[in-house]
């Protein structure tokens, strides 16, 4: 890859400190209009003469990203279905040339919306719920082709398609993406094979240089049972470029070595759940963070079903053997789901802290995903549904956490996302009663915020209908591809 204005350490940190751009996603989505070297020269030799104007400098060398959305005007006489088919053209954009940190895609794609202006990975499996309800299957099978040829090019999936998302990737939703486009055509699985195996190759890079003494590498480690489990990583130990001045500050905050609080940071970025106390040692404390530690309970089913999807597709090439090695990997992964994440007292699923060596006691909505992949027990999934109603259902659906930190993935926060995984995990063991009430109290939700604004959000208050979903590093974002595509199917399954 070539060099990106974050390398440009003085330039780029002296821009991103003194918050020339409201939002820290807008400078390292600049294009430049000379060559980076030659702004970076200028800049080193100019900045201290009186009468430098930083903010001028800027704005004579780089262009600024287009805003999309801020064109679009919707009308809320339309039915919410009817907004979600307006919107996909409005979110889609086409393949074109690299332009400053975008990497360029060989196929249209969707965005989120708002201040994301690029694909994003785990986002993307559930805008294309809602693109197979419109009938768009042209645009999914685009999507897993660009995932494709990304794992083709950088060998994973990163978190988008931006240089400095190189390093991370987001939980592994490309098995469950291609699952999804098999029961359309029915060939999927053996056309993405080399893919779905890359991508497995890369969460699990590092596996044979894991020993007693040496339990865990990239993202991968080893339990003392033998059992090898994941976790998230980055292979960077810098601030975000994209959230540069938060990361630098807290770290002025932090009694963590500064290289490995920035890992933990962006970790939690990879695991998309950027931010909540589920990564925090302390949970009052961000400073805390120490996602590295942490066993997930859903990045582990998503890999589950990984190797499943792997053995699936090797059967189908004729290939008994490499077909029954990942069933069995995938056994053995469950059973050491099972043994470390489940907790009989709590009838939930948890986390697990693998340096402490015992199961954290967060109560979280990655507990849902066991029941979304149907491998837990219907024991367990009766535990699992009982939580759900007496903890965590609220008004608007179900909250993230129980936590009030005033982070993004806490209390009072609902996401699309986790909504529709809690709902097909309960209808997976036909808990139907608490599905459908989830289902009705969501939908009725999106669509109060759909009448009285005009759009479909990033995230919104489950707790009260009257306030609007916040916290995190910037305000709630419009648009929005998750929520459409789990409203558009959650819709459909009303029908």
């Amino acid at each position: 890859m070539n060099k990106e204005i974050f390398h440009f350490h003085e330039l780029f940190h002296d821009v991103q400190i003194a918050c020339i751009f409201e939002d820290g996603k807008t400078f390292p989505d600049c294009t430049p209009k000379r060559t980076l070297q030659t702004i970076s020269d200028e800049y080193l030799r100019d900045k201290g003469k009186a009468g430098f104007n930083l903010k001028k400098f800027v704005d004579d060398n780089f262009a600024q990203p287009p805003t999309y959305t801020a064109v679009y005007t919707s009308e809320t006489s339309r039915s919410v279905s009817q907004h979600i088919e307006s919107l996909w053209n409005e979110l889609t954009r086409k393949p074109g040339k690299e332009g400053g940190s975008l990497i360029s895609l060989p196929n249209p794609y969707i965005v989120p919306g708002g201040r994301f202006r690029e694909i994003y990975y785990w986002d993307s499996y559930f805008t294309m719920l809602g693109l197979q309800v419109s009938g768009r299957t042209d645009m999914i099978r685009n999507m897993i082709s660009n995932f494709s040829y990304l794992i083709d090019r950088v060998g994973y999936i990163p978190n988008g398609n931006r240089a400095y998302f190189l390093g991370r990737s987001q939980p592994p939703f490309f098995s469950s993406m291609v699952k999804l486009l098999d029961g359309v055509d029915n060939s999927s699985l053996v056309t993405y094979l080399p893919q779905l195996e890359k991508e497995y190759f890369f969460w699990m890079h590092g596996l044979e240089l894991l020993s007693h003494t040496s339990p865990a590498q990239n993202r991968v480690v080893r339990l003392p049972d033998g059992s090898i489990l994941n976790r998230y990583w980055d292979a960077n130990d810098s601030p975000r470029p994209e959230s540069y001045k938060e990361d630098v500050e807290l770290s002025h905050q932090s009694n963590q070595n500064p290289k490995e609080l920035f890992r933990n940071i962006r970790a939690a970025a990879e695991s998309g759940w950027d931010f909540s106390t589920r990564w925090f040692r302390d949970r009052k404390s961000f400073a805390t963070i120490h996602t590295t530690e942490i066993i997930p309970v859903d990045l582990n089913c998503l890999i589950l079903h990984l190797e499943q999807t792997l053995s699936e597709a090797w059967q189908r090439m004729g290939n008994s053997e490499r077909s029954n090695e990942y069933l069995s990997w995938s056994e053995k992964r469950r059973e050491a789901i099972v043994k470390y994440c489940w907790n009989d007292a709590e009838k939930f699923f948890f986390d697990y802290d693998f340096v402490a060596q015992k199961r954290k006691n967060q109560l979280t909505l990655a507990g849902v995903f066991p029941l979304f992949f149907a491998m837990a027990s219907s024991t367990q999934a009766t535990g699992v549904s009982e939580v759900l109603r007496g903890k965590f259902l609220k008004q608007g659906g179900l909250i993230t956490t129980l936590e009030h930190s005033g982070q993004q993935w806490d209390a009072p926060n609902g996401w699309a996302p986790l909504q529709w995984i809690a709902y097909l995990g309960l209808k997976n063991y036909q808990h139907h009663d608490l599905a459908d009430e989830l289902k009705g109290r969501w939908l009725s939700l999106v669509e109060s915020v759909y009448k009285k604004t005009g759009k479909m959000m990033e995230k919104y208050n489950v707790t009260d209908a009257a306030l609007i979903g916040g916290g995190g590093e910037y305000p709630n974002q419009d648009g929005f591809g998750w929520t459409n595509g789990v409203t558009a199917s959650m819709l459909k399954e009303s029908q």
